[in-house]
């Protein structure tokens, strides 16, 4: 696994955890930075998507709302609020991953971790968000 794809995994397991626990995804990550849970401490890149899903985190879930289409985010299984969230950080917000890549590193993620369903839903969100991109401000 790419070290990339691995930084992915662990920063939606951060999302994932602090809501699951209803802590502050920040601090989780901060006390993750400062005592490591694993043997390997946290990739860069994953506290540079944490905190990317943070910095935009009402303005990814506006988008999110307006464009699921009948699926307001609350109403979304927690793993799918998460990889949605992540992905459309790097779609929308991250100038060195390109669009394709980060809907297919996230279509990946659903794949492995959530309902059958959901790599098709997480493709198709991710893909309009990526279309209408430039109309963004």
């Amino acid at each position: 696994m790419a070290a990339r794809t691995k930084a992915r995994k662990r920063a939606l397991d951060l999302l994932f955890e602090a809501e699951a626990r209803g802590v502050n995804v920040g601090d989780l990550l901060h006390e993750r930075l400062a005592a490591p849970v694993t043997d390997a401490p946290l990739n860069p890149y994953t506290a540079t998507l944490v905190e990317g899903v943070i910095a935009h985190w009402r303005d990814i879930n506006e988008l999110l709302n307006t464009y699921s289409q009948g699926w307001p985010v609350e109403r979304m299984p927690a793993v799918d609020r998460a990889i949605l969230r992540l992905g459309a950080f790097e779609v929308l917000y991250s100038e060195d991953v390109a669009e394709a890549v980060a809907i297919s590193e996230a279509v990946g993620l659903a794949t492995q971790l959530s309902t059958d369903d959901s790599p098709k839903f997480v493709n198709g969100l991710l893909g309009r968000l990526a279309q209408v991109k430039p109309t963004l401000a």
